[in-house]
């Protein structure tokens, strides 16, 4: 049997939302900066505080309005920059990663451009990134970056 889907919304972020996003984004990314030994606690709060801009962001929320995850949007010179796309443990493989990307890369803002972002080396949201079209343009010891054409 089936496990039914999870229901979300997608919400402009707000100001306010800055420390429970930093939160989370130290919950989500804990594991493999670890196995890449890069974890810090506060310096991963740190990078998610200085690089909030909540009129790029949205917050998924579920059922009860719990906070199931965020995503990011934003302009850059020559497409959009996808970034924070982090799903809280407890929601991860439900399918939930896939129908946020899939809505945001449906925006007009992202439909008709290049749209970059990075994923940390070993981590399994590249496989769900490469479904989308995703495709790796460099990679160090930590990230890959990659890009998916405008339309794909």
């Amino acid at each position: 049997m089936r496990e039914q889907a999870t229901e979300f919304t997608l919400q402009p972020a707000r100001s306010e939302d800055r420390e429970r996003l930093a939160d989370l984004r130290a919950e989500v990314l804990r594991d493999d900066l670890t196995r890449l030994g890069r974890f810090d606690e506060e310096r991963v709060r740190e990078r998610f505080r200085r690089a909030f801009e909540p009129r790029c962001t949205w917050i998924i929320t579920g059922p009860g309005s719990a906070l199931i995850g965020c995503i990011a949007l934003r302009a850059e010179a020559g497409g959009q920059l996808l970034e924070h796309f982090y799903i809280a443990p407890a929601y991860q493989n439900r399918g939930i990663g896939s129908r946020v990307l899939g809505a945001v890369l449906e925006k007009d803002e992202a439909k008709d451009a290049v749209v970059r972002l990075n994923v940390l080396q070993g981590s399994p949201a590249r496989r769900l990134y490469e479904r989308f079209g995703f495709r790796a343009y460099s990679e160090d010891a930590v990230d890959v970056f990659m890009s998916r054409p405008p339309e794909v």
